[in-house]
């Protein structure tokens, strides 16, 4: 990793290893989502095409999609903070579908645009395994003090 004081997480020394215990029996597990990389102010998930995450004409499923997205997103800005004195919620999500994936995997890369006190706001680009971008999505989490 780089300096610290490039890195945005909480936990300056976070592992990759560290990222599969955040969420077990979720639907992150259910969809076959992967932990794929973290840097210093970047996260990336991988997802398979398969079955579980097509639509009915056999390709990608949108929502599939922005399951991944949130994931990637909401778990970035869960990194971000003090857990002890803050949680996140999703706010909002948008995605833009910009490409058919009918098998292989998908990749999400979450990158922040703004953290702040009260919201984060999340830039994830989606590619496929050839690099083609597939989805471009943003997501708005809600930071809330715990109680």
């Amino acid at each position: 990793m780089e300096q610290t004081n490039n890195i945005i997480w909480f936990n300056k020394s976070l592992e990759l290893s560290q990222l599969a215990s955040l969420s077990p029996a979720t639907l992150g597990t259910h969809l076959g989502m992967e932990w794929v990389e973290i840097g210093p102010n970047f996260l990336k998930m991988k997802m398979p095409v398969d079955q579980r995450t097509h639509q009915p004409y056999g390709l990608l499923h949108g929502g599939a999609s922005c399951a991944l997205a949130e994931t990637v997103g909401s778990i970035g800005s869960y990194l971000v903070l003090d857990p002890e004195k803050f949680l996140c919620v999703g706010l909002e999500i948008n995605a833009n579908h910009i490409k058919g994936v009918r098998d292989g995997f998908v990749t999400a890369t979450a990158q922040p645009l703004h953290l702040g006190s009260s919201t984060h706001v999340w830039d994830i680009n989606i590619h496929d395994d050839n690099e083609n971008l597939i989805c471009v999505s943003r997501l708005t989490v809600a930071i809330l003090a715990r109680k």
